[in-house]
């Protein structure tokens, strides 16, 4: 069993409609996704808009989650200043969050140097498990095989990896030279089922958040050497994976949108993503729609 679960979500964060945060709206989609085949949650990562939340929001924010659920919530600190860093992450293993999200760090363009002093930092100022989180089409910075094995090998909670670099095959040489019990979760949906053929144990995903119960099967399937079970489930998602984001509407203003398609109090994104556009809001309930068709021809679960 992976140390986090197989499937998690990157959790959006709600705003009422005046955007002030919603920690009700968080407890309640905690323990939606909680119920809807989610074994972890990231909160105030990427699709949580930490960027644009105040560190008393995401405080406060982590511990409304942490009581809300029995599953593990691993808490997004990470920013591009060393020092803020260490102190949200200082904070934040107070609360009883489960791990540490370390992004590389944005904006900045650090050397390679200059990143693994950061990460090794924010790990160094807590004993909670870290996952690097590796997106450098946010960052503006790879963050190199050769940095991400060093922190691994020498750091001892430094545990895993959340891979959002679109190359698998990179990936691969990470987890075939990686210490044991080193994790990697894949941070990109569209790619979960190739980095699972490479090694990875699970995701953190956006889709996630409305299609859980869709990737638990697809990982049971796998895990029970159904690959071609795995990969028609794979296919039914592929609708949802580009829904997820897009240049005109990026993650997570169509997940939001989703979510209140579905019931669920999420409120719209602050600036600078703004307001779902008219076209993402009539999108949404006809991707939910052919995703609850696709169920039906989905294959029988695997008996575990």
């Amino acid at each position: 069993m992976a140390r986090f679960g197989r499937v998690l979500t990157a959790m959006v964060t709600p705003f009422d409609d005046n955007g002030a945060l919603d920690l009700d709206g968080a407890q309640a989609l905690a323990r939606y996704l909680q119920a809807n085949g989610n074994e972890g949650l990231v909160v105030a990562g990427t699709t949580g808009e930490a960027p644009v939340l105040t560190d008393t929001e995401r405080l406060d924010l982590f511990a409304a989650v942490v009581e809300a659920v029995t599953i593990p919530v691993i808490a997004g600190t990470g920013t591009n200043d060393t020092a803020h860093s260490i102190h949200m992450t200082t904070a934040a293993s107070r609360l009883g969050v489960a791990g540490i999200l370390a992004v590389c760090p944005y904006y900045n363009r650090p050397a390679q140097a200059g990143i693994e002093a950061h990460i090794r930092a924010i790990a160094g100022s807590t004993e909670l498990p870290i996952v690097v989180y590796d997106i450098p089409v946010r960052t503006g910075r790879k963050i190199s095989t050769a940095t991400l094995l060093r922190l691994a090998r020498e750091v001892p909670n430094i545990v895993a990896l959340k891979d959002a670099a679109g190359n698998p095959a990179e990936t691969a040489n990470v987890i075939a030279q990686a210490p044991a019990g080193y994790e990697v979760y894949s941070g990109d949906d569209g790619l979960t089922l190739p980095l699972m053929a490479v090694g990875a144990v699970g995701v953190i995903g956006v889709a996630t958040a409305w299609a859980g119960s869709d990737h638990q099967l697809m990982f049971d399937l796998w895990e029970a050497n159904d690959i071609a079970g795995a990969r028609h489930v794979n296919s039914r998602l592929l609708e949802s994976f580009g829904f997820e984001t897009g240049d005109d509407a990026p993650n997570p203003i169509p997940t939001k949108a989703m979510l209140r398609h579905l019931g669920l109090k999420v409120g719209q994104a602050r600036l600078p993503m703004g307001p779902a556009p008219a076209f993402v809001e009539e999108r949404a309930p006809v991707v939910w729609k052919n995703l609850e068709a696709a169920r039906a021809t989905y294959p029988p679960r695997p008996k575990r």
